[in-house]
């Protein structure tokens, strides 16, 4: 019987914007393009999301390394909570409704520790009986230990649980510890999915 539904942040709960947020604070087209694969990369946002040194230090490294962008980056830095667009059309209200029909709802999310900014400006995460946050655990998706942490705080046993995330490999990652998932499109999607498949 599934008891507990969680959620991945980012594409999930709420949107962000790489490119938006780009073009505004650069606004040469040329230095835009030039600027965006030095700060929207895997590595990047991998390190960010672990976070085993602290946000700024990471940065002020990234910078040493890319000292012709110091400027943007520096921007980017100070300005990073408004990647953080909107919440993600019809989650509130889904969520709101699933609360009401009994379920527990959880976060598991790969984010740095700026996310307590994105946390304190969206209801949505109001809705949350709890989360786990790659940066404060220093594991993240698909790493089989970040789902643990996730059962062991909250005492959730994974058969009960349904992850719902944009990226198959994480959905695979909780599969992986006993946990179904769903690949997140939107919220008319998921709710058709988990209903259909899982309730």
């Amino acid at each position: 019987m599934i008891k507990n539904l969680i959620f991945d942040f980012g594409k999930v709960l709420v949107d962000y914007d790489f490119f938006s947020f780009f073009r505004k604070y650069v606004p040469d087209q040329e230095r835009c393009k030039a600027l965006t694969p030095v700060i929207y990369n895997e590595e990047l946002q991998h390190l960010l999301d672990r976070e085993e040194q602290p946000f700024d230090v990471i940065m002020e490294e990234w910078i040493s390394q890319n000292s012709e962008f110091e400027k943007e980056i520096r921007l980017f830095i100070e300005h990073y909570p408004e990647l953080v667009t909107k919440e993600i059309d019809g989650m509130n209200d889904l969520l709101r409704r699933l609360k009401a029909e009994g379920f527990k709802l959880y976060g598991l999310t790969n984010w740095c520790s700026k996310v307590h900014t994105t946390i304190r400006q969206f209801e949505i995460f109001k809705l949350l009986d709890g989360y786990v946050i790659s940066s404060e655990e220093k594991v993240i998706k698909p790493e089989p230990d970040i789902y643990h942490r996730l059962f062991d705080r909250y005492g959730l046993n994974p058969s009960e649980c349904i992850f719902t995330d944009d990226r198959e490999e994480n959905i695979l990652g909780g599969r992986n510890v006993g946990m179904e998932g769903i690949v997140f499109v939107d919220a008319r999607q998921y709710e058709s999915e988990l209903r259909s498949r899982f309730l």
